[in-house]
């Protein structure tokens, strides 16, 4: 199948400094990078989505049951009715007392230093010319942990340049003086510091300055997978391009699994699958990424925190982070890309606000999952290639972990389905009604629903009614 994994950059321990006074900036150094460095050490925080035109990640918390009815949702910590990309939970850093508490704001040490030869650091005025002194319509995405903006950097020096200039690039900039945002904004540096690969974001640098931390990524212009799947008007993603999108993502996936140290994802989701101009995917947001277990054992005990549907059910019943805990992530995302719908929707019938319990009994039957398969790919994909791509999905949702595949055996299943072309006999059958029949369009809506679905597909939230009886 060809080498997929990129190569880390030469692992280096993530220091801290902390400065007395700006001028002493490599003194005192902070310690909190040796419990992370630690596979049983301090747990590595959140963070926001980074990259243009995605939606920026809420805060995170540990999980709580999911809401009996849409009214008894309101007020407590899951939000699924507001989006699939929420995160529940605020996980707080060192000294934040139990209960969810953060450390008082002058914990947090005004300005430091990241050691790693692979990062340059940005001083807080470059990024203000960058982004021209933050200003609002240069926000691109926005969440608990605060705001990303879209800025212009020379593509070789990486001085500040004007708009249109040089190159794109993402800046997440932190809410100040949050302990935790501190904890979260050092977690994602220690892991995309680290490593480079086509299929994570690429991070290119940071500023720790007068209270103020930021990160710069590489600029993602085609935005998150969750908003081109779930958005309302967009066009639809064709069945080659979601193969590749999952692809892509499983590759990135691979690499953390099979790394000297592995590395566990743990908030993989729609929301952190980020595009560029042609939809190659990259994963974002490593800010609940751990190292995997060490020494012969098979998990990892840690917080239960993380993104409800998505959350491996042995992670959210135990708090044991299996390496294959991001499997199961893996294949709530491929059943997503499957049927156009999200994980979770308090929105949807009772019955159908999560899509694993309505669609599971689908999926191992052809004729039912012609059914539950996405309307707005027009019936434009090869049928067998999405039974095996069901079969995949079920795999990777086992309830054990041990009975789910590796992301190297989900990478080469990939592969295979992804060579699977259509013949003409299936492109027959998709034409052998008129549009008409086969779609009901509403206006000011480009995606098109077939008329012979189940009520879960939904056009600008009311049910989809056909506007002729279904051919059979």
């Amino acid at each position: 199948m060809g080498n997929c994994l990129g190569t880390p950059v030469e692992n280096h321990s993530l220091i801290v400094t902390q400065p007395s006074t700006p001028v002493e900036s490599k003194e005192n150094a902070i310690k909190q990078s040796k419990s992370r460095n630690n596979r049983h050490g301090a747990e590595n925080r959140g963070s926001t989505v980074a990259g243009g035109g995605c939606a920026a990640a809420e805060k995170r918390s540990p999980i709580v049951r999911k809401p009996s009815t849409p009214d008894d949702s309101k007020g407590k910590a899951i939000r699924q009715s507001k989006s699939s990309n929420n995160r529940h939970g605020d996980e707080n850093g060192g000294s934040a007392a139990a209960g969810g508490g953060v450390a008082a704001a002058e914990a947090v040490p005004p300005s430091g230093r990241i050691i790693t030869p692979n990062l340059k650091m940005f001083t807080y005025a470059e990024l203000k010319s960058a982004t021209r002194s933050f200003r609002p319509e240069t926000v691109v995405g926005e969440g608990g942990f605060g705001k990303v903006f879209k800025g212009w950097v020379d593509g070789e020096t990486l001085a500040p340049s004007k708009p249109g200039v040089g190159m794109p690039v993402a800046i997440k900039k932190s809410n100040p003086d949050s302990w935790q945002g501190l904890q979260e904004w050092k977690a994602e540096v220690e892991f995309l510091g680290k490593f480079s690969h086509p299929n994570l974001v690429k991070l290119l640098g940071y500023c720790w300055e007068d209270r103020q931390f930021l990160l710069i990524y590489e600029y993602m212009e085609g935005g998150s997978l969750e908003t081109h799947l779930f958005r309302k008007g967009g066009d639809p993603i064709p069945w080659d391009t979601r193969l590749n999108i999952a692809t892509g993502a499983a590759q990135g996936l691979t690499f953390l699994h099979t790394t000297e140290n592995q590395v566990i994802y743990r908030d993989f989701k729609a929301s952190n699958i980020l595009l560029d101009g042609d939809f190659n995917a990259k994963l974002s947001d490593f800010g609940l990424a751990k190292l995997g277990p060490a020494d012969g054992d098979t998990h990892v005990t840690t917080r239960i925190i993380g993104t409800y549907g998505y959350a491996a059910p042995e992670y959210v019943a135990t708090g044991h982070l299996y390496v294959k805990s991001d499997v199961y992530g893996f294949g709530v995302m491929l059943l997503e890309l499957l049927t156009g719908l999200k994980v979770v929707d308090l929105n949807r019938p009772n019955g159908a606000h999560n899509l694993l319990d309505w669609a599971k009994p689908s999926l191992a039957e052809k004729r039912k999952l012609k059914k539950i398969m996405d309307p707005r790919l027009e019936n434009q994909y090869p049928p067998k290639a999405a039974v095996q791509a069901a079969e995949l999905v079920l795999k990777c949702l086992e309830s054990e972990p041990r009975h789910r595949p590796t992301m190297e055996e989900v990478l080469v299943t990939l592969q295979h389905i992804n060579s699977i072309k259509m013949n003409p006999k299936d492109s027959k059958a998709s034409e052998k009604y008129p549009a008409a029949l086969r779609h009901h369009q509403t206006p000011g809506n480009s995606h098109r629903y077939s008329q012979d679905r189940y009520p879960l597909h939904r056009n600008n939230g009311g049910m989809v009614e056909p506007p002729h009886p279904s051919p059979r």
